[in-house]
């Protein structure tokens, strides 16, 4: 979680837009947001089903869908589609550095990773091609040492 954002501010903001929108606040949809708030890495809605329903086995896939949808809406999620196709849901980067992604195609480990001078290339290929970098994604793919021994 951005380092400041508590969970209480994060389900705040949460509430605020359910309220904004004319929607309802559900025990269920809090039971998915504290259960991602509190969970972090890069979660696949059948993963964030079967920890929710630890706590509530009555919601449903549909209510965790509609649930990060609501999230990332409010700025506190955002979804991530890998090489795999499956969409995962990280925490937002909020006002914390941006950060890239080393993924195995073996075992699906993703590592966040952060390098000044990657960032400082990428605004100069952008910055001499005439672009105004407004946003990127870097994606890399191999295997992990674990997966490779």
């Amino acid at each position: 979680m951005p380092t400041d954002i508590t969970p209480q501010k994060a389900q705040d903001i949460l509430h605020a837009y359910i309220s904004k929108n004319g929607l309802k606040v559900s025990r269920q949809r809090e039971v998915i947001a504290e259960v991602f708030l509190q969970a972090g890495g890069h979660l696949k809605i059948d993963e964030l089903l079967e920890r929710a329903r630890k706590l509530d086995e009555r919601i449903s896939q549909a209510t965790v869908y509609r649930t990060m949808k609501l999230l990332a809406e409010c700025g506190l999620a955002e979804s991530r589609t890998f090489h795999d196709g499956f969409t995962r849901y990280e925490l937002a980067d909020g006002h914390e550095e941006h950060h890239d992604h080393l993924i195995c195609t073996s075992c699906g480990i993703i590592v966040e990773f952060m390098d000044d001078a990657i960032e400082a290339r990428q605004e100069a290929v952008a910055k001499k091609n005439g672009f105004d970098l407004r946003h990127h994604r870097m994606e890399l793919y191999g295997h992990c040492r674990k997966c490779r021994e």
